[in-house]
């Protein structure tokens, strides 16, 4: 569905999704990057279990919930990528702890 520019030139930076590597720009938010890379990245809501996209992308609507680095309930749509940087697609609740 979303395809990056030809003339994109900025640095790659290399993140691990759900334990496989991806690559993204510099510059770019999580979810930005979760949506380029070409995966199914849809998180699953903690009451019905509905699939879910980053929507707004502006921190409005929690539709881009991940977990990254080891801590849940993060706005993908407003952290930048940073290399090495570690993300699950949150599926359901947050875990206590995490």
């Amino acid at each position: 569905m979303f395809k990056r520019s030809d003339h994109d030139t900025r640095p790659i930076v290399r993140i691990l999704v759900e334990g496989a590597p991806v690559e993204a720009r510099a510059g770019d938010t999580v979810s930005a990057a979760l949506l380029a890379s070409g995966r199914d990245v849809r998180r699953l809501t903690a009451v019905s279990g509905a699939p879910r996209l980053p929507y707004c992308m502006m921190g409005v609507c929690f539709d881009c919930l991940v977990t990254i680095d080891g801590v849940g309930n993060r706005q993908g749509c407003l952290v930048p990528v940073a290399d090495g940087m570690r993300i699950e697609i949150q599926k359901g609740k947050r875990e206590i702890g995490r």
